[in-house]
């Protein structure tokens, strides 16, 4: 099968976009989209100082309390809400296009969630079972539990953000204007990882995070091709998130909602990057779940 087959399905999300593929729309598009984010958070911080310490506000990115990281995550639908604006203004598209059909997305993205759970499962069962030392408790989890609610639909927010900017908008748009897959795969791919270089957290794992999430921007983008809706790409993206944030935080941030914590954190080299090949490996066994999900 060749690829032009195999992502038949994409043109349902790029057709859309054809009439005006203009690259200028699509820059002029991002910076709308970085523009509406941008002023909305800093309305969002002009509330939050009027009722809190500017010390808060500033302990607010770490994400290491429940309220700053759902905050932090809720924030996440001011890139919604500028996909939304760009795609109207300058492609002359609406926001659902750039997801697909509502009953297959539905119905790819349960799919698909249900396939990453039982993947998750699995790797629960088989060995081995420690991390290299014991996991630190962070929430009580009757605390957790009952912020669990809020915590899956504020991830949901963040992940649908993501792909909808990389995935949707920055994806089919390229798409619209070239055919060759290399760019419209690889170049939202390459600035989903760039957007993942963290330094300061990640320390000499920082350019090795980055290149982990070009390998999954890449994968999100082959299930989005294949799949014709943004569906399976944001039910990995959420699964993988449910497990990094929720239940195995990192104590280097955004640890506020995870019911435990990893021994370690993101700048330790030597227990870090076996965990990276781990996490690779995952990666891989999910993208292949998720197309046995989508499968027609």
């Amino acid at each position: 099968m060749t690829l032009e087959t195999a992502y038949s399905a994409h043109e349902a999300l790029v057709a859309p976009g054809r009439p005006r593929p203009q690259l200028w729309r699509l820059l002029l598009g991002l910076c709308v989209i970085a523009a509406v984010s941008y002023a909305l958070n800093l309305v969002v911080f002009a509330v939050l100082l009027e009722f809190t310490s500017v010390a808060w506000l500033v302990s607010l990115e770490h994400g290491d309390t429940p309220v700053a990281l759902l905050i932090i995550l809720a924030t996440f639908g001011f890139l919604t809400l500028g996909v939304g604006l760009a795609a109207g203004l300058l492609q002359h598209r609406s926001l659902a296009s750039l997801i697909g059909a509502p009953g297959l997305l539905g119905q790819q993205f349960t799919r698909t969630c249900l396939g990453g759970l039982a993947v998750f499962a699995v790797i629960l069962i088989l060995p081995p079972y420690d991390f290299g030392a014991p996991l630190v408790a962070n929430l009580h989890w009757q605390l957790w539990l009952g912020l669990l609610p809020l915590s899956l639909l504020a991830l949901l927010v963040q992940v649908s953000a993501e792909e909808l900017v990389f995935r949707g908008y920055l994806q089919q748009t390229l798409a619209a204007r070239f055919r060759n897959p290399v760019i419209w795969l690889g170049v939202p791919s390459a600035l989903f990882g760039a957007a993942h270089y963290m330094p300061q957290e990640a320390g000499d794992n920082a350019i090795l995070i980055c290149l982990w999430a070009m390998g999954f921007g890449l994968l999100m983008a082959d299930l989005t091709a294949r799949a014709g809706t943004l569906g399976p790409a944001i039910a990995v993206h959420f699964i993988n998130n449910i497990v990094a944030l929720l239940i195995l935080g990192s104590p280097s941030s955004l640890s506020g909602l995870a019911l435990y914590l990893l021994p370690y954190e993101m700048s330790d080299v030597d227990a870090m990057r076996p965990w990276l090949v781990v996490d690779c490996a995952t990666m891989l066994v999910l993208w292949l779940a998720a197309r046995l999900a989508i499968r027609r």
